[in-house]
């Protein structure tokens, strides 16, 4: 059936930046078949908006859906200190402990306007499985799209690697799994519901060969890859001490720099490595909250903008943010580029790209983050007569600079998985109550 919405300011993130503050759209079966001013088509429901503002399903571009089990934790510690503490906790997850978590997060994320997830697991304790089948049932659930990831960690404490022994694997091993997922699993081409990525966890808790490997088994397989990058000055130190060069370099020699990788956080850039990431194509998931959580600092999103660097934002671990809103991001990033680069660092409207059209490009996606004619029909719906936006002479900007909100309507597919402020496919307060249950078991 055919639907057109009506009366509402779009956003349409195209290439153009293309705006229709009264404009309508028409959505046939999964698919948007037309936007734009004017009249509006017949269609077999109308929908009249009321001046909502409507911007493409928001693309989350870096998160760990498990650790929504472990919040508020390790309040003034850096990275290295937090996982210390924290890995002897997560050594107890499990397939039950997972689907919980990644109910509670993926629920929070799309009552934030978020219609596609990455998750970025790479704690398999010894013994356990099923633990990225768990998640992926929970986002079929709930009607979330999720490109979910085979992470990985083989360089353990004893060989001079952060994480606890107990937690590493073998390569070989690592390999197989992944692959048996993929086959499992992963969905090409568009309107991908469930995707698989790639993703040894991080320099310092990966070895060169497992990091090799894995990117030759990622472009055999037609998948992305994905690991955590520069994110501190811990790492910093920790790279040059231990390879004789940044991170950045490592990754480099490794041969991961390419249009198939993007890489989270990317806060310690040096200018040359800024146009290395613009020449090579490699993406940036960036996450502001958790970066000033623990003191890292705040990324170069400027300066990776202006060298072509494709950027999009993520919430990252609710252990490292406590909160799974991705529209509170879009206000943080624009926040933090201004504090770093002055008010005109970032617009409202570059930071809701970064969110959106920005994403969709980090993840290789050309069917999602932009309402044009012919993409997937993922749609979030803004209300505005709130008191939050009361008075904004630009609602578009207004909502930004508000945020964050609850999203009123969310499309996915065409499909609604939030409806009035909330889940259409599940009760929230039911996936909290099997939430708790499960963390309680985590709070010693």
């Amino acid at each position: 059936m055919s639907v057109v919405f009506t009366g509402g300011w779009i956003v349409t993130c195209d290439d153009a930046g293309t705006e229709h503050p009264d404009g309508w759209l028409l959505v046939e079966g999964e698919t948007i078949t037309g936007v734009g001013a004017g009249p509006a088509p017949e269609a077999g429901e109308r929908v009249d908006l009321g001046g909502a503002v409507v911007t493409p399903g928001l693309v989350n571009t870096h998160h760990h859906l498990y650790q929504t089990l472990t919040r508020a934790r390790a309040q003034q510690a850096d990275l290295f200190t937090w996982l210390r503490e924290l890995y002897p906790a997560w050594a107890g997850i499990d397939a039950e402990a997972e689907y919980a978590a990644a109910r509670t997060g993926l629920a929070e994320l799309a009552l934030s306007g978020c219609s596609t997830v990455f998750d970025h697991h790479y704690v398999f304790p010894r013994g356990r499985t099923g633990l990225v089948e768990a998640e992926v049932q929970a986002a079929r659930e709930l009607g979330v799209r999720i490109v979910a990831s085979r992470g990985s960690m083989d360089l353990g404490a004893s060989h001079g690697g952060l994480p606890p022994d107990t937690l590493v694997e073998d390569v070989d091993a690592v390999l197989a799994d992944t692959e048996r997922l993929a086959d499992a699993l992963h969905e090409p081409g568009p309107g991908a519901r469930v995707q698989i990525a790639v993703a040894p966890c991080s320099p310092f808790s990966v070895t060169g060969r497992l990091m090799e490997e894995s990117a030759a088994l990622a472009r055999r397989l037609g998948l992305p890859l994905h690991t955590h990058l520069a994110e501190t000055v811990e790492e910093d130190a920790y790279c040059r001490e231990l390879y004789g060069c940044t991170p950045v370099e490592y990754l480099d020699r490794l041969g991961w720099l390419a249009g198939d990788v993007w890489c989270a956080h990317c806060v310690h850039l040096t200018a040359t490595e800024i146009a290395r990431f613009g020449e090579t194509g490699t993406g940036v998931a960036h996450c502001p909250t958790s970066n000033l959580r623990l003191g890292a600092g705040v990324a170069p999103v400027r300066e990776l903008l202006d060298h072509g660097v494709r950027v999009g934002l993520g919430v990252d671990g609710s252990a490292s943010n406590e909160r799974s809103d991705l529209f509170a991001e879009v206000k943080q990033s624009l926040l933090v580029a201004r504090g770093r680069g002055g008010p005109a660092a970032l617009t409202a409207r570059e930071a809701i790209r970064l969110a959106t059209r920005g994403g969709a490009a980090v993840l290789g996606r050309r069917d999602i983050g932009s309402i044009e004619a012919g993409r997937q029909a993922d749609i979030a719906i803004w209300r505005t007569d709130g008191l939050e936006l009361a008075g904004a002479a630009d609602p578009v900007a207004g909502l930004v600079l508000s945020g964050p909100h609850r999203v009123d309507r969310l499309l996915v597919g065409g499909v609604d998985v939030v409806r009035g402020g909330a889940l259409v496919r599940a009760d929230e307060t039911d996936i909290a109550r099997a939430h708790r249950v499960q963390a309680r078991r985590f709070s010693t």
